[in-house]
């Protein structure tokens, strides 16, 4: 998970997330959050003489709308940043109803998604209903695992067209409210959304740099058409008149527009029913679907007040959120955030935090990760620090696995060697008993065998472990979210 990020756990997942939106440096904010997280939330506490109870309402309320509310703008900016350009810029941005494809092996140097995959490509297309269904073009794949996800604008993984569900090759009329009940061409397959906004995180993947020509043409078929254009003949998209080729960077809105441009969002994107209670809270402070605060007179002095304190605390207190699960989750999993995300309910803090460092995250019967920025023993992973990974046994996965190595930033680490991940395609030195130890360094290690299972680590600064398990398979994986099933290896200092 961990999504082009337009902006951070944003790549367009490359099967994990990797369109990750949030903040760029995640490791060191989230280590800071553990470190510090009673400081945090002593800093939210109410400013000295700031007693009112219109006040404390309002930023108690605040902070749970913020909280509510961060996933659908976090989707909205990256939607504005990736259809900012009306032609496809080969790195998963372009025009609406349109796949965007990232034509290009990530590096260190791709900056345009945050924790890029390195054996997957991704295919974007944010699909706009209003007017009429899209219809995608699903291709016979062979050879490739591949998925093409279906979010809402919540961030909710909806449906997952691809290799583990043995979707058939077709087309599938993807429609929108008010068009559930239309007619639909014969021989293509109908899929029913809730809203008018739709974004597909598509994954291929990808064996190497020579494998690059056989994934481009997959992608090339992956395709959308309007339905009113479907089985035409050489239809193409029109080339835009004025093509827009400067990609703009958008950031959240703060203060009182926040919640502003939150009720623009609620009222388009209405809510779920199980939302309604806290709904029915928020409005007290005027925040709600088609509301805005800075506009509302009825709103008193202290009430907005309330509310800019509650937009201000807002991302430490989803850090401190993170923080919190992160600690839960350590005693299970040795130092690791695990999971497979996607489907949230009303747990709206967890949404929140994935959105944060994971936006796109796909749900667990597709993909899951687990992500360590500690060692075993929850000490800050340290470029300085050799660390060692002892694997006994492979994941149980259908599609295959990764482990990953990235900056503090989320980057692919610069290496001489440009060994940036390995997978259950790796030439890995195993011991006596079949078990591999993996060696996470910024040098390289003395020995042959040692060297053979060598992951670069950057040369300072912190660093941030990514395990991917792509189909992983639910009888032996059992108990991986509670700890007794398949867990990803301590991270151990070494001499």
């Amino acid at each position: 998970m961990l999504v082009p990020r337009a902006a951070a756990c944003g790549s367009v997942n490359q099967r994990t997330g990797d369109v990750m939106t949030g903040i760029r440096d995640r490791g060191r904010v989230l280590l800071a959050a553990l470190v510090t997280a009673a400081a945090l939330l002593a800093a939210m506490t109410t400013p000295a003489g700031a007693t009112q109870a219109e006040y404390e309402q309002a930023r108690a309320l605040g902070l749970e709308a913020y909280t509510y509310g961060l996933p659908l703008l976090e989707t909205n900016k990256t939607y504005q940043s990736q259809t900012s350009v009306n032609i496809s810029n080969d790195d998963g941005y372009g025009p609406a109803n349109t796949v965007n494809s990232v034509r290009q092996l990530n590096n260190p140097k791709s900056k345009a998604v945050v924790a890029p995959g390195a054996n997957a490509l991704s295919s974007i297309a944010w699909l706009d209903l209003r007017r009429e269904p899209q219809v995608l073009h699903v291709p016979r794949v062979t050879g490739h695992d591949f998925v093409l996800a279906l979010l809402d604008p919540y961030t909710n993984d909806l449906r997952n067209l691809g290799t583990v569900h043995a979707t058939k090759p077709g087309d599938y009329v993807i429609a929108g409210p008010g068009q559930h009940s239309d007619p639909i061409p014969h021989r293509t397959h109908r899929i029913k959304v809730a809203y008018s906004r739709i974004w597909i995180i598509g994954s291929t993947q990808l064996k190497g740099s020579a494998d690059l020509p056989a994934v481009h043409r997959i992608q090339d078929r992956y395709t959308l058409t309007p339905l009113s254009h479907w089985g035409q003949q050489n239809w193409h998209r029109p080339r835009p008149a004025h093509p827009r080729t400067t990609v703009k960077t958008f950031s959240l809105p703060g203060g009182l527009q926040f919640f502003d441009v939150l009720g623009q969002q609620l009222k388009r994107f209405p809510p779920p029913a199980a939302d309604q209670p806290l709904l029915r809270r928020i409005k007290a402070v005027g925040i709600g679907p088609g509301m805005e605060p800075s506009h509302n007179t009825k709103l008193s002095a202290d009430t907005l007040r309330g509310l800019r304190a509650a937009v201000t605390a807002g991302p430490k207190q989803v850090m401190s959120d993170a923080a919190a699960i992160y600690l839960a989750d350590f005693p299970k999993h040795g130092g690791y955030l695990l999971g497979g995300f996607g489907s949230y309910g009303t747990n709206y803090k967890l949404r929140a935090v994935i959105s944060m460092i994971g936006l796109g995250a796909f749900t667990s019967d597709q993909s899951m990760f687990a992500i360590a920025l500690t060692d075993h023993a929850l000490q800050p992973l340290s470029a300085e620090t050799h660390y060692v990974m002892h694997l006994p046994a492979p994941p149980p996965v259908d599609e295959g696995w990764s482990v990953t190595v990235y900056t503090s930033q989320g980057f692919l680490v610069p290496n001489a060697i440009n060994r940036y991940q390995f997978s259950e395609a790796s030439k890995l030195t195993k011991n006596p008993d079949g078990s591999v130890d993996i060696f996470l360094q910024n040098t390289r290690p003395t020995g042959p065998g040692q060297a053979a299972n060598w992951l670069p680590a950057p040369t300072s600064g912190g660093l941030e472990v990514m395990w991917r398990l792509l189909a992983p398979q639910p009888k032996a994986i059992g108990g991986i979210l509670d700890g007794t099933g398949w867990q990803p290896p301590d991270i151990v200092p070494g001499a």
